[in-house]
């Protein structure tokens, strides 16, 4: 196989991340067969329905017949809001969610409610925090999603609000759940394991290949 006829997978950071953490991840789907193409956002910035026409307009770019999307929490909320506004313009593909807080992040939330930390949570989630706080309905129809949640709890989220267990420090079990989803897997990863694990990485590739886990 050539590397034009290789499918493409469009991978995207999550908060305060930043392209570079999904090197790892990105290796090891090359391995698998895949081109990846990791896109760059201003997490705190900028919002998420800004973010998603950003990420929207990039893939426009990329001209691809099929097109599928690995998201790492917030990340995944990105291609979830831009697949709501912009799916009918954009090829077909499949979608991996790595800890993506769907259903709203508990941390976002109690970040926002603390009066003495709203300065705080400003900082640290600042222009993120509507689309971390609610999160969404459902799964993007038409294209097949995957979900993938870490149970291993080692992060700093679970020191900012009392997770529902099991978690993976950072973003709850539950918080990831979305309607619709065509498979879930739970893994023994932390937050920041989700894209750092040969693991899940296998288990991406495997979905992006077949549709299931």
């Amino acid at each position: 196989m050539t590397e034009a006829q290789k499918p493409t997978a469009l991978l995207v950071h999550g908060l305060w991340y930043g392209k570079i953490s999904l090197k790892p991840l990105a290796a090891r789907l090359k391995r698998s067969g895949f081109n990846c193409v990791r896109f760059s956002y201003p997490t705190v910035r900028q919002t998420l329905a800004e973010n998603a026409s950003a990420l929207y307009q990039f893939a426009t770019r990329m001209d691809k017949p099929c097109l599928h999307m690995v998201g790492h929490s917030l990340g995944g909320l990105v291609i979830l809001r831009m697949l709501d506004e912009f799916g009918s313009r954009l090829p077909p593909g499949r979608v991996v969610l790595l800890g993506s807080p769907v259903h709203g992040s508990a941390v976002a939330r109690s970040l926002s409610r603390l009066t003495m930390t709203k300065p705080l949570s400003r900082t640290f989630i600042g222009s993120a925090a509507g689309g971390l706080e609610y999160g969404f309905a459902h799964a993007p129809p038409g294209r097949p999603t995957g979900i993938i949640a870490g149970t291993t709890r080692m992060g700093a989220g679970q020191l900012i609000s009392r997770l529902e267990k099991p978690h993976d420090g950072t973003v709850a079990v539950s918080e990831t759940q979305l309607p619709g989803a065509a498979d879930t897997l739970l893994l023994p990863a932390s937050h920041t394991g989700l894209i750092t694990s040969g693991r899940v990485a296998a288990c991406v590739a495997a979905f992006l290949q077949q549709g299931y886990f």
